[in-house]
């Protein structure tokens, strides 16, 4: 008997093994994609492949993405509408800390005229009050809009270091990938109006737009550090210990502790009876 007691111990061990092998192993592969936020990557960075196409991720490496995007009309008027989706979706479920500063950091370039509130350039507020507009970046969480930052014009021809923050505010804090996935949507309206009247004489100044992608557009989120326990993953509280029969592999470990009490129970049985 006392023989059968030690293989059901050794049975239950080499059960318990893959087990947890497997729960280690899942959980680093959802940790190999660098796009995918983690304990010590919170930024967000913008992309284009300079045509169409705009996303953002995590990883602060894009091969498949230009430096910069940019878009020119001599003149006419420039509509830049850009939405920037995390892709891929995000994975995981992210509280960030109420009270805590999301801050943007985006460098952009235009020639023209952006500004329907003066009198100066082609966009007159009396004539053509749309065809322009000021730059606008907006941050949102899924299909709601948590913060619009308004950059005033500065002079045409010039870059500009925009930097902006705002706080965290409760009921904003909680983002994932099914219903709160991050967009950063950019939007201006540039007018150009060069003209040349012959080979010698020309009037005007074209229309131009232009953003740097990657590190110099990018937006720091303040993760709760939290965010990465399991529990929370598994639509816990921020912060809440996990119950005993949530934690992985406890009741295969009750289970192993009631066979090999079986078995010591059976051995000892006819000891008693003798």
């Amino acid at each position: 008997m006392r023989g059968k007691a030690i293989f059901a111990i050794l049975v239950t061990l080499f059960m318990m093994t893959p087990v947890q092998a497997g729960e280690v192993n899942s959980f680093q592969s959802q940790q190999e994609d660098p796009r995918q936020p983690s304990a010590n990557n919170t930024t967000l960075y913008i992309w284009s492949d300079g045509m169409n196409n705009f996303w953002s991720h995590f990883n602060n490496n894009d091969t498949d993405s230009t430096e910069t995007f940019s878009e020119e009309d001599e003149n006419g008027v420039i509509t830049i509408k850009q939405r920037y989706l995390m892709t891929p979706t995000l994975d995981k479920r992210l509280s960030m800390e109420v009270g805590g500063e999301i801050r943007g950091n985006f460098n952009v370039y235009f020639e023209g005229d952006s500004d329907s509130t003066d009198n100066q350039g082609p966009c007159q507020p009396a004539q053509t009050p749309n065809d322009c507009d000021w730059l606008n970046i907006t941050i949102f969480k899924g299909q709601n809009k948590v913060y619009q930052h308004t950059e005033t014009p500065w002079p045409s021809g010039q870059w500009k270091n925009i930097q902006f923050s705002y706080f965290v505010e409760e009921g904003n804090e909680t983002w994932d990938g099914r219903d709160a996935n991050p967009l950063v949507e950019i939007t201006m309206k540039v007018k150009g109006d060069y003209q040349e009247s012959n080979f010698v004489f020309a009037s005007g100044t074209p229309g131009a737009f232009e953003i740097e992608l990657g590190e110099s557009g990018s937006l720091q989120l303040p993760i709760d550090p939290a965010s990465w326990e399991d529990t929370f993953q598994d639509g816990g509280g921020l912060g809440e210990s996990p119950a005993a029969e949530d934690t992985p592999g406890f009741t295969l470990v009750v289970a192993s502790a009631a066979i090999a009490m079986a078995a010591f129970i059976n051995q000892r049985r006819p000891e008693t009876e003798e």
